[in-house]
């Protein structure tokens, strides 16, 4: 095993801890659940497979799965973000970029990463609660679920990015 990989597992762990047993049990205002986990998705790096990226992102979503007693929910949100991750980091750097670049505020700068990260953890939070929910018949409480809880998960991941850089 590559030291990348191990520090992939490890982050793979560390984050779904994070989430079982620290962020499941936040619910601002009853609506707002933070995600931590589409973390896992937005910092793969450029020149990974894609096919490696689908299966870290199912298997990531199929654990927080059986912890959450949600079948398939969380997996089937994560592998949706985790097809489209790879095109969309391409939209945001240049085509001569490093191929192991790892997008962060770092590597993208601020305004280019919470835009690259935002619309991902939107798709997330729209198949999340649509498949959670499995019906519109309270949409304004499916809407301020689906709004609260990307809004959270930004800010997080805002505050995660700031710390390690």
């Amino acid at each position: 095993m590559t030291i990348d990989t191990l520090k992939r597992i490890g982050t793979f762990i560390l984050i779904c801890l994070a989430q079982v047993l620290i962020f499941n049990n936040i619910h601002l205002f009853r609506v707002a659940t933070p995600l931590i986990y589409i973390y896992f998705v937005i910092i793969f790096p450029r020149n990974m497979s894609k096919w490696s990226i689908l299966l870290w992102s199912f298997s990531m979503g199929l654990v927080i799965d059986m912890f959450t007693n949600m079948p398939g929910v969380a997996s089937a949100s994560m592998t949706l973000i985790a097809a489209i991750q790879p095109y969309w980091l391409e939209l945001f750097i240049p085509r001569d970029a490093d191929e192991a670049l790892i997008p962060s505020v770092k590597t993208l700068r601020w305004g280019t990463f919470l835009t690259y990260s935002s619309l991902l953890v939107i798709i997330f939070c729209l198949t999340y609660f649509s498949l959670e929910a499995f019906n519109f018949y309270n949409f304004f409480y499916w809407l301020q679920c689906v709004l609260g809880t990307t809004l959270l998960t930004i800010i997080l991941i805002a505050s995660f990015e700031t710390i390690k850089k």
